[in-house]
């Protein structure tokens, strides 16, 4: 029996996409053109975790049982908070038989799926182990791939989970590079972490020796971090929930001038204005945060007169992964920096 290709046979009780489902049918059954695959681990992003271990006091036992919960309740893995998801790794069980000879997948192929966990129908059977520190949860499962969901094969010339570490957030670099222009000056807010560090990558080669990439962080270690590592131009360190000062401090780096691009990739809530007053009249800003609230970043723009172009942080564009990987192949300092802190 063949599903719809993007999954809305699997949602329970409504007229809507899986992902904004309240509930999908997470039977492994496939149908004829869905993919199986045994999971052993799911990347939580990086909002959604950081929700789950605050609810839970950083209680890993309690952070296990609520991920359990979660999956029972939805099938799948969508914090009820955020909304958001994450991505998982495994190998290909088994292809439906509508896409043999459309995919270039086998079985046995190790792959990280690229569309988000909030939409995917998953089982755990058990918890093995939760890694707080990168937002990494090994489990004992399966999950299915629809016809239309993207995933990347995992290459072989380095460590599976150095390349899961980066395709996690492949979508942000990719629209970076996209989106910086020769000569341009840009702010990455949550420069030091996963999204950000990549971003700042891709921003630094686009913007050229012209150009000014302005690094964001929370406190002076991860100022010095950055400035360590030559990842950035300048870097400030500031709240990111305080608008004003960090108008302020950008200003004060940038030549008294609003940038013109502003990118957000912090995991915490209530930073729209401050990515959003920084840049300058027709400038761009980018959320790929999932913490961001659109209506505050919609009417905060309005509320202060700033005539910017917004974009959603969708976390595909065609060739991201292409992009994240030939990062860290190309870059020996973010490539021993993500071995360090996410492998």
């Amino acid at each position: 029996m063949k599903g719809c290709k993007y999954g809305t046979h699997r949602v329970i009780g409504e007229n809507v996409l899986p992902q904004p489902a309240k509930k999908i049918n997470n039977d492994m059954n496939i149908y004829d053109n869905e993919i199986l695959i045994d999971v052993q681990a799911l990347n939580i992003d990086s909002a959604s975790f950081t929700q789950i271990e605050e609810e839970c006091n950083h209680d890993v036992e309690k952070i296990k049982s609520r991920i359990l919960e979660i999956v029972e309740e939805k099938g799948k893995m969508q914090n009820p908070v955020t909304g958001s998801g994450g991505m998982l790794i495994g190998t290909i069980e088994k292809i439906g038989s509508d896409l043999v000879g459309k995919t270039d997948l086998q079985i046995g192929d190790k792959i990280a799926t690229l569309v988000s966990l909030s939409l995917t129908p998953l089982k755990i059977d058990e918890i093995i182990d939760i890694k707080a520190d990168i937002d990494r949860v090994e489990i004992k499962g399966k999950a299915i791939l629809f016809e239309s969901g993207i995933y990347a094969k995992l290459p072989t010339d380095m460590e599976e989970n150095l390349a899961l570490a980066a395709l996690d957030v492949a979508g942000a670099p990719a629209q970076t590079q996209k989106l910086v222009k020769e000569g341009d000056s840009v702010l990455i807010l949550g420069a030091a972490g996963k999204s950000g560090m990549l971003c700042c990558y891709e921003a630094k080669k686009k913007a050229g020796k012209n150009g000014r990439v302005i690094g964001l962080v929370r406190d002076e270690k991860q100022k010095a971090f950055l400035k360590e590592n030559n990842l950035v131009d300048e870097v400030i360190a500031v709240d990111a929930q305080n608008p004003n000062e960090v108008l302020k401090n950008v200003l004060e780096v940038n030549e008294g001038k609003e940038v013109d691009l502003a990118i957000n990739c912090v995991n915490v809530q209530n930073t729209e204005m401050s990515t959003i007053l920084p840049v300058r009249d027709g400038g761009v800003v980018y959320f790929f945060s999932m913490a961001t609230a659109f209506t505050k970043a919609a009417l905060g723009a309005e509320g202060v007169g700033k005539d910017v172009d917004m974009i959603i942080g969708n976390g595909y564009t065609k060739g991201h992964a292409d992009v994240t990987i030939a990062a860290l192949r190309e870059s020996e300092t973010i490539r021993n920096i993500f071995k360090k802190l996410y492998v």
